[in-house]
């Protein structure tokens, strides 16, 4: 009896090893790859915060002291200007209308079983509506808030419950609603992070600096209204890599190819990306692409930025003149008042705008350019490319720039993009990426004297 006792315990202790052992090797981790589709780092300006942050997947409040030290011991921080995309939102009346149009072809067109297809069409509803437009999600609110937190623990001097009530803390939104939110949600960080329940505090609504595009002329008419301006964009949409996604997508559905266009393939890119950024859902939709499908779509929309809002065209850079002068002012002032030796009267600038607000000026201050122009034809060789909006623009996305005194008249810069360090392109001598500020100003000297914006952005009359 007792021989079978323990005959049994041996087997059931094998039995218990094995399918622990099967388990193990059959483990995914739930964040990594169950929860996060395999394409989501390519998903450009509708890609996550946390794509281009990883460690705040574990803790959102999470700030990465080892990178982010002042010059030296006896520096102190002095002002800081940040500008900030808005946090994550709907999608767009424009790519609703899209993604309902492919929706409605794989509901009654589409066949096969695969579960994902299985999953769309008998799950999945279309809950995306056109009055969303683009607005701002709890996603997004949440965003902004985590952001507050986390600059105030990097910068707690000028960041604080002291400067806030002082009103030495200044906040500027594009007119947008999901630009106001997104301040409203960043000063209610700051609020209910120091429990601050007895006072409110305002904010300014600025288009002619958060949304200049709008208001630059010859940037509306030559790039922005001229359908030959994004020529390259075209080509490269009906090009032959396009053509592979799109036959793909046809393939995988079981869809006559001309039903699958390359818009088509795009709101399908864009459901995987929503679905993710909103909801935190490895939605089907992300089945329909492989990576080299995702690394085509995402060149796409980087070639569309590149000549619509970056290096393809000079006035966009040049129209973000007024923001870079806006900028500079700030420092200026906080450098002047530094030296005379009174108080800092705005310690922080929080400006809230869109990719289209931050990318024209990091062009213009030289950021990400490649040797090489992206054209409808290089794809193949801009795989290692600097220009990669993914990495650049994710929503959420911002340029903090950091004035030190350092002691002595010694002023220093530092630039964060993301609440990463970065260096500014070109800038030579610089001292672990903090370079001193009147280095900088003597590096962009043409831009402060000239990058005038009324002159930039004026029509030139053809002569008669």
């Amino acid at each position: 009896m007792i021989r079978i006792m323990l005959t049994f315990l041996w087997k059931f202790t094998v039995f218990c090893f094995l399918i622990f052992t099967c388990c193990l090797l059959n483990y995914v981790n739930p964040e990594e790859d169950l929860d996060t589709p395999a394409i989501s780092k390519y998903f450009n300006t509708k890609g996550r915060y946390e794509e281009v942050n990883p460690y705040l997947i574990e803790d959102i409040l999470a700030v990465n002291r080892s990178i982010l030290q002042p010059p030296a011991a006896q520096c102190q921080e002095i002002h800081l200007t940040a500008i900030i995309r808005h946090g994550t939102r709907y999608p767009t009346s424009k790519n609703v209308k899209k993604m309902q149009k492919l929706y409605d072809i794989v509901l009654h067109n589409a066949s096969g079983d695969e579960s994902w297809l299985r999953e769309i069409q008998t799950q999945w509803t279309m809950w995306y509506t056109e009055d969303m437009d683009g607005r701002l999600v709890q996603k997004g609110v949440n965003d902004h808030k985590h952001l507050a937190v986390r600059l105030s623990k990097l910068f707690p001097s000028l960041i604080s419950e002291v400067k806030l009530r002082g009103g030495f803390i200044k906040f500027i939104s594009s007119s947008k609603h999901r630009c106001v939110n997104s301040t409203l949600s960043f000063k209610a960080g700051l609020t209910e992070l120091w429990a601050i329940t007895d006072k409110e505090f305002d904010h300014a609504v600025n288009d002619a600096l958060m949304r200049f595009f709008d208001q630059c002329a010859r940037f509306v008419q030559e790039v922005d209204k001229n359908p030959s301006a994004l020529s390259e964009v075209d080509q490269f949409r009906q090009g032959p890599e396009m053509r592979r996604v799109t036959e793909k997508i046809a393939d995988r559905l079981r869809v006559p190819y001309n039903d699958i266009t390359d818009d088509m393939a795009e709101a399908a890119f864009y459901l995987c990306a929503y679905e993710f950024a909103i909801r935190t859902v490895n939605s089907p939709w992300c089945q329909l692409f492989d990576e080299v499908d995702a690394q085509v779509l995402e060149y796409a929309n980087d070639l569309k930025q590149f000549w619509k809002r970056a290096y393809g065209y000079d006035i966009n850079r040049k129209s973000s003149c007024i923001l870079f002068h806006d900028a500079f002012s700030r420092l200026d002032r906080a450098a002047d008042e530094n030296k005379s030796g009174q108080q800092v009267t705005e310690a922080v600038t929080v400006q809230v705008g869109h990719a289209d607000t931050l990318l024209p000026l990091l062009t213009l201050l030289g950021f990400f350019k490649d040797s090489e122009a992206l054209t409808s034809t290089n794809f193949a060789t801009q795989a290692q490319r600097s220009f990669r909006t993914s990495h650049m623009l994710p929503y959420a996305a911002n340029l903090v720039l950091v004035l030190y005194d350092c002691g002595g008249g010694d002023l220093r810069l530092q630039p964060l993009l993301n609440e990463n360090p970065v260096t500014f392109p070109g800038l030579t001598n610089q001292q672990a990426s903090m370079p001193s500020y009147q280095d900088v100003r003597d590096h962009y000297r043409e831009l402060l004297q000239g990058c005038d914006f009324e002159t930039e952005c004026q029509l030139f009359k053809s002569p008669a």
